[in-house]
This record gives C-alpha cells, sequence and structure tokens, in this order.
C-alpha cells in the first residue's frame, strides 16, 4: 500500500478552501454538480484479458450519461476518469490514490482480480472514498484485506460469487463423468492462488469432504516458464482432472509443455485462464473440452437496469461493435455503472460519501448479472451473483463456443449440453 501524509478529507478541504478564495466576489452560473467516477482494471499486462471489453463498456456508458444522470429532477453531468493497474498491483495503489486526491472521484469502480480490487479498495477504505468492486471471489477480497466478519469494511462493497459456489460447480461437472477422482491442483502465490489452495477456506477441506484426494506441489510464482515438476506430480499420482486459478499466458505454458510430456487429462477445469475465448483461441484445438466456471453469458436470464437490454443483446452488441465473441466480464464491467448510477440516484447525488455508503448498503438491484443485494451477507460488505460452469467446444461462429453444462446452482440459467471428456 502506498504511504500518504495526506488524506481525501484533509485534501478535498484545502481545494475548497482554495477554490473559494479564486472565486469570491466573482458572478457564478448555478449548474448541477459533476459526478466523478473512477473506474480501475487491468487492460495491459498478463491479466488484460480481463479488461478487453472495457473500452467497449465505457463508451456505451458515456453514452447513456451523455446527457447526464437524472437525480430528484436535476440532471447531473457525469464525468468516467479511467486508469489502467497494468495488471500490478503497486500501479491499482497509485491509481487509486490519483483518483482520490487528484481527481476527487465520488465513487470508485474497480474490476478483476484480488491484485486489482484489493489495493484499489484499501486506498478507498483509508480515504473514506465509497468504493464497489467485482471480478474477484469473495473471500480473497475479504480475507486478504483483514476482513473481520464481525465488523466488515465502512467504505468498500464488493459482488461477486466465492470459493464455495466456484467449488461447487467445479465438483457438480466432475460428478457427472467418470473419473478417479485424483485432482491435480495449481495455484500460484498470489490472492487467488493462496486462497484457492488454503487448507481451511480453500479448496482441500471441500474437495476431500467429496471424496476427491488432491495433488497440490505448492505455490509457483506468475509467468513461470517451466511446469515440469507439475506435470511430473500430476502424473505421479494418476492425476485425471486438473484445476486451480491460472493467468492465461502460464496455461498456455502448461498446456503446451503438459501435452509434450504426455500427459493429458480427462478433465480441466480451471478458472481464471479459461474464461476468454482469446485464451483458448491461443491453445489451438488442444483447447476443445476444457472447462471454467461461467459468471455471465448471453444465456444468462437477466437485463440491465440502465437500458433495458438483455444479456442476449449486450453480447449481441459487443460483437456487433468490435467484431468480438462476448466475453464474460462484459456483463459485470456494465453492472458497475447500473449499481453507481442507482446509488447515486437514491443517495440524492454527489457529494456526502456517508449517504453513498448508506445507499450501497441499501441496494436491492436487478442487473444483467443478476441481482445486487448487500442484505444478505455472507459476510458484510459482500453480495453474490450467480455462478454456472461451461465447457470450450470447437465450431460455432467463432472457433470456440462455450456450452453451459453445469447449473445445479442456478437452475434459471439454462445449460446447454453435459461435459464430455477431453480426447
Amino acid at each position: 500500500m502506498i504511504r500518504k501524509n495526506i488524506t481525501r478529507r484533509g485534501f478535498v478541504a484545502g481545494s475548497a478552501a482554495a477554490a473559494t478564495v479564486l472565486s469570491f466576489g466573482a458572478p457564478s452560473i448555478a449548474a448541477e454538480r459533476t459526478i466523478k467516477l473512477g473506474y480501475v482494471s487491468p487492460q495491459t499486462g498478463p491479466l488484460a484479458p480481463f479488461g478487453e471489453a472495457d473500452q467497449f463498456v465505457l463508451a456505451s456508458a458515456r453514452e447513456i450519461f451523455k446527457d447526464g444522470l437524472k437525480i430528484g429532477g436535476k440532471s447531473h453531468p457525469v464525468e468516467i476518469i479511467v486508469k489502467d493497474s497494468q495488471s500490478n498491483p503497486n500501479r491499482a495503489a497509485e491509481v487509486a490514490a490519483e483518483l482520490i486526491l487528484g481527481d476527487e472521484v465520488d465513487i470508485m469502480l474497480v474490476a478483476s482480480t484480488p491484485e486489482t480490487t484489493n489495493p484499489v479498495s484499501d486506498q478507498c477504505e483509508l480515504n473514506e472514498v465509497p468504493c464497489i468492486s467485482t471480478v474477484a471471489p469473495w473471500q480473497p477480497w475479504f480475507f486478504t484485506r483483514g476482513g473481520n466478519p464481525a465488523e466488515g469494511f465502512q467504505y468498500t462493497y464488493h459482488f461477486f460469487w466465492g470459493l464455495e459456489d466456484i467449488i461447487g460447480v467445479f465438483t457438480e461437472m466432475w460428478d457427472s463423468v467418470s473419473t478417479n477422482k485424483q485432482v491435480g491442483g495449481l495455484f500460484p502465490n498470489d490472492g487467488d492462488g493462496n486462497a484457492w489452495g488454503h487448507p481451511e477456506i480453500g479448496f482441500p477441506p471441500v474437495l476431500a469432504k467429496k471424496g476427491y484426494t488432491l495433488t497440490d506441489p505448492g505455490r509457483y510464482q506468475n509467468l513461470t516458464d517451466d511446469f515440469s515438476s507439475y506435470i511430473s506430480a500430476f502424473k505421479g499420482a494418476d492425476c485425471e482432472i486438473i484445476t486451480g486459478v491460472v493467468i492465461p499466458p502460464d496455461f498456455t505454458t502448461f498446456w503446451t509443455q503438459a501435452k509434450q510430456q504426455g500427459f493429458t487429462p480427462k478433465v480441466a477445469s480451471v478458472g481464471k485462464a479459461l474464461l476468454f475465448p482469446v485464451a483458448v483461441e491461443a491453445l489451438g484445438d488442444t483447447g476443445n473440452n476444457l472447462s471454467s466456471e461461467v459468471w455471465w453469458s448471453p444465456n444468462h436470464p437477466f437485463a440491465s437496469s440502465l437500458t433495458g437490454a438483455s444479456a442476449s443483446d449486450v453480447a449481441k452488441s459487443y460483437t456487433a461493435g468490435t467484431g468480438k465473441q462476448w466475453t464474460q466480464p462484459l456483463g459485470f464491467a456494465h453492472a458497475l455503472f447500473e449499481v453507481a448510477a442507482d446509488v447515486l440516484k437514491r443517495a440524492g447525488g454527489p457529494g456526502d460519501a456517508a449517504t453513498i455508503v448508506d445507499a450501497v448498503k441499501a441496494t436491492k438491484l436487478d442487473t444483467v448479472v443478476g441481482t445486487v443485494d448487500w442484505s444478505k451477507g455472507p459476510v458484510p460488505n459482500v453480495a453474490k451473483t450467480p455462478l454456472v460452469g461451461g465447457q470450450w467446444r470447437l465450431g460455432g461462429d467463432f472457433k470456440y463456443d462455450l456450452v453451459i453444462t453445469s447449473n445445479g446452482q442456478a437452475p434459471n440459467i439454462p445449460a446447454g449440453g453435459e461435459l464430455q471428456l477431453i480426447a
């Protein structure tokens, strides 16, 4: 975390005093206060696939807010200030501080992996700025930041699913096929990897209860170039299932080396790396039947509270506007702006952080990713969204199509097929 000897409150107070001196005695024209929204995500670096849809979503949001956000019969101009975390936690903290202290944002919006959401959320908690985050399992967002379930945080709020959900989705898929229940785990030394592999809150205890045996060779550093020791351990344990939470370039390295070394499991259900069409396409034809969690898709039966567009409409609009296949972060990036607009309307506008926080707490909004409701938990500051599982299949309008194969935890989201073994 970056050290600062000036807080947001002190900075804003000083800026206000200076502005008063400069404008004293000058005539002014009344205008509604501009709402400033900060937005941080990994748009470059190894986590860039998470930010692939950002420019499309930001352009859409600016079009939606081009005439301002109407609050209480008045229209407030909306300014969206965007920063790239560059897939680096230190950089994420730096740009968050810039948005808070320099741009004086009213609400911070942040997405994609604990390496981005956590340092930004920490800066906001320190500086008493309302923050809404998403696209990171709630446990590494909450507990890694020192969250206490008895108290929670004051200014930072998160919506997404948890490790209990992805374990449920993955094991539902695995239970549908015949394997020896030997699982190899790929857990990096980062916020996600340490949470997924945690002996108490992660995969190990739940898999053991479900009759699966986990082989965990230990943590590796992101952007490693040699997975030979992991592949050897998995082959030695006769692992027919591979799981983990791997950044896209690392899974490409692992899967390529596994093929070269004669290791092909029956099932590979991997978080993070297998979320994106571009990452699966990088594997050529060997990506067929790889599986992952699915947090959002065109088949999700939800619609935007801002535009009324269905999930299918949003995905089609993205493809029409970019020529690219839909990608899961598209829905959640859009939902961040849905929640921010709803919160500001109920808060009566910008200007008072405490009032905005109270509005965030009271949120119960149907969005394009499902209902966001902070009243239910599972811990303070966390709202859960639904999760299903899917598998990449060759063919369709693009090289691969993501087919939903596991919807036991969210039966309102239709399945499109059953899990198939990797050939």
